[in-house]
C-alpha cells in the first residue's frame, strides 16, 4: 500500500517505518491512526520482514495527537449530549486504539528510535514497542492530562510494565517532561546516544542482528513475553474506552476543543 503518514525503506529483513509528517512536527493526525493498523497488516504479513525499527522524519519524533484537526473534525460530536453522541465517542476512540492494540499483537519485533519531543500520543506508540532507544536531545511527556482527558491510547496500560506503576502515576497526573537521562534511569528507553544519526546506525546494526535469527524464535520470545500483559492491557482500553464516552465532555475539554476550532476556522 502507499500510506500517507508513512514512508517505509526495506533492508535485509529490517522494515523501517518513518512517522513522516516532519512539516507539522509528527503531530498525530487522523491519517496517522486510520493507517497504523493497516501498516501493521501489512508488515504481519510480508514472511520477509522480520524485525521493524520506527522512527521519525524531521525536527521530532511526535508532538502527539493533533487536536487541532480533532477539534475541526469532530467538535460537533463533543459538544452532543445524547446517548447517541456518547456511542459514537465510543466508537471513535476504540477506532483509533485499533492501531496501537494492532501493534500489540505484531509477532515480529519492534524497535523505536526517538529523537527530540515524544509526546502523548507519541508515547503511547513507543510503548507499544518493544525496545526504545532515544538521542540525548529527547524529551517524553504524558501530557493528556493538560488537555483535559484521560489517556486513552495505551500509556496508562502499559508503562506500569516498562517503567513502574508509581513512576507511571507520577508522569500521569502532572504531565511534565523528562529528560533522556531520567528516561534511561526510569527504564523507559535501553540506550541513549548523542543523536539522531547515532541512534540511527545503532538500530540498523541491532535490527539486522535480531533479523538473522529465526523467526519463529522471534516470535516465540515476544508470544511469552506479552502472554499476561497484552490480555490486561487490551481489558483495560476497553476500561478507558467507556469511561472517556460517559465523561470526556467535561468543561475544561469542551473549552479547548472550542478555542482550537475558532483558531484553525
Amino acid at each position: 500500500m502507499t500510506y500517507t503518514f508513512f514512508a517505509l525503506e526495506r533492508e535485509d529483513g529490517l522494515l523501517w517505518v518513518w512517522l513522516n509528517r516532519p512539516e507539522k512536527r509528527n503531530f498525530l493526525n487522523l491519517s496517522f491512526w486510520e493507517e497504523l493498523p493497516l501498516l501493521v497488516e501489512e508488515i504481519a504479513l510480508d514472511k520477509c520482514v522480520k524485525v521493524v525499527c520506527l522512527a521519525a522524519k524531521g525536527s521530532s519524533f511526535s508532538m502527539g495527537l493533533d487536536i487541532s484537526e480533532f477539534a475541526l473534525k469532530f467538535s460537533e460530536l463533543f459538544f452532543g449530549e445524547s446517548a447517541a453522541h456518547r456511542q459514537q465517542i465510543l466508537e471513535l476512540i476504540e477506532k483509533l486504539q485499533k492501531g496501537i492494540k494492532s501493534l500489540l499483537g505484531l509477532e515480529k519485533p519492534v524497535l523505536a528510535c526517538v529523537h527530540r519531543h515524544c509526546i502523548g500520543g507519541g508515547l503511547d506508540l513507543i510503548a507499544a514497542c518493544d525496545i526504545r532507544l532515544c538521542s540525548r536531545d529527547a524529551i517524553f511527556s504524558l501530557k493528556e492530562s493538560e488537555l483535559h482527558i484521560v489517556a486513552d491510547m495505551g500509556s496508562l496500560q502499559l508503562l506500569p510494565y516498562i517503567i513502574g506503576e508509581a513512576r507511571t502515576r507520577e508522569l500521569a497526573f502532572t504531565g511534565r517532561d523528562i529528560s533522556s537521562e531520567e528516561a534511561l534511569q526510569m527504564g523507559l528507553v535501553n540506550r541513549v546516544f548523542e543523536d539522531k544519526e547515532s541512534m540511527w546506525q545503532e538500530a540498523r546494526k541491532l535490527g539486522l542482528e535480531m533479523a538473522k535469527k529465526d523467526p519463529l524464535v522471534l516470535k516465540g520470545i515476544k508470544a511469552v513475553l506479552n502472554e499476561r500483559r497484552n490480555y490486561v492491557v487490551n481489558s483495560s482500553l476497553r476500561h478507558v474506552a467507556l469511561w472517556n464516552s460517559a465523561f470526556l465532555q467535561n468543561e475544561s475539554f469542551l473549552a479547548l476543543i472550542e478555542k482550537w476550532g475558532k483558531r484553525k476556522s
